[in-house]
C-alpha cells in the first residue's frame, strides 16, 4: 500500500486533498493510480488513514476517509542523534539507515575531528539529506518524517543538552570507555528489565545520542558533554566506525526499551 504525507490542514471532516505536485505526478505517473485505488496518507502529526481515491488529475487529487488510527510504528522512545558529520556520502546512509530505526530527529553537527568545511553552500546538503529521510520514511511506513535539522557547532548542541528539560538520557558512545556498556545505562535508566510495554511511564523518552566524525571525539568534547549530565558509554568491545555506531546505538535503544 503505498503512504503519502499531508499536511493537518489538509484533512477534513470525511476527505483529504493532495495538491503537492511531486506527490501527484508519482501517484499518476509512476504508481498508476486511478479513482477507486487505496493509498495510506499520514499527517505527519498525530493521524494515519486508509483513503480512497475519488479524483485525480495533474493538478488535485481528492480521496475519501475510510479508517483513521492514531500512528501504529512509531516508537514512543524519542531518539536525538547528533551525528558528528562524515566524508563523502556517509551521512546519506547514516540517515537513511536510522530514519528505518525509528530515530526522531538527525542533527548534523562540526566537531573538533570533522574533516568537512561548511564553504557556504551547506543548506543544499540539507535539502537532500531531509530528502533522504522522507524517502526512507516511506519504505519503513512510519508515521512522521525525522527532522534533519541545519548544521551546528559542538558549542550548539552543549548548550541544548544544559536545557533542564531538553532529554531524559544523553548517551555518548566513546571508544576508550570500558567501564559502563549502553545496556548498564539503559537498564538503570529504565528501572527494569522488563519488556517496554510492562515499563511503560517509565522508560526514558526523550534521548540524546552523540556520535563522533571519523577521528572521534576530542578528550574535551567527551568532558564537556559528561559535564552536562551524558554518560560514556560502550557500545561493544570493537572499535566502530562513525556509519555504524549511531545504527548500533540506536538500535540497542529500540531493543531495551521498545520491544
Amino acid at each position: 500500500m503505498s503512504r503519502f504525507f499531508v499536511a493537518p490542514e489538509q484533512v477534513g471532516a470525511d476527505g483529504i486533498t493532495i495538491d503537492d505536485k511531486n506527490d501527484l505526478h508519482h501517484m499518476k505517473k509512476v504508481l498508476r493510480l486511478s479513482p477507486g485505488d487505496e493509498v495510506d496518507i499520514s499527517d505527519g502529526s498525530s493521524w494515519e488513514y486508509r483513503a480512497r481515491i475519488e479524483y485525480l488529475e495533474a493538478d488535485l487529487a481528492q480521496l475519501r476517509i475510510l479508517d483513521k488510527q492514531s500512528f501504529a510504528a512509531e516508537p514512543g522512545t524519542l531518539v536525538t542523534l547528533y551525528q558528528g558529520i562524515p566524508k563523502q556520502g556517509k551521512m546519506e546512509t547514516i540517515i537513511q539507515k536510522c530514519v528505518e530505526l525509528g530515530v526522531h530527529r538527525i542533527v548534523p553537527v562540526f566537531m573538533d575531528r570533522t574533516v568537512v568545511v561548511d564553504k557556504g553552500n551547506f543548506h543544499k546538503k540539507i535539502d537532500r539529506w531531509q530528502k533522504v529521510a522522507a524517502e526512507a520514511v516511506k519504505q519503513c511506513r512510519r508515521g512522521i518524517i525525522p527532522q534533519v535539522s541545519e548544521a551546528v557547532r559542538m558549542k550548539d548542541v552543549l548548550a541544548e543538552l544544559e536545557g533542564a528539560d531538553t532529554y531524559d538520557l544523553i548517551l555518548i558512545p566513546y571508544e576508550n570507555e570500558e567501564g559502563t556498556t549502553i545496556k548498564d545505562v539503559l537498564r538503570s535508566a529504565a528501572g527494569s528489565h522488563g519488556s517496554g510495554a510492562d515499563r511503560l511511564g517509565e522508560v526514558p523518552r526523550r534521548i540524546a545520542v552523540l556520535i563522533g566524525p571519523e577521528g572521534g571525539f576530542s578528550e574535551e568534547e567527551v568532558a564537556k558533554v559528561t559535564r552536562t549530565g551524558g554518560q560514556s558509554v560502550s557500545l561493544g568491545r570493537t572499535t566502530l566506525r562513525t556509519e555504524t555506531a549511531g545504527m548500533a546505538a540506536l538500535a540497542m535503544i529500540m531493543y531495551e526499551l521498545e520491544l
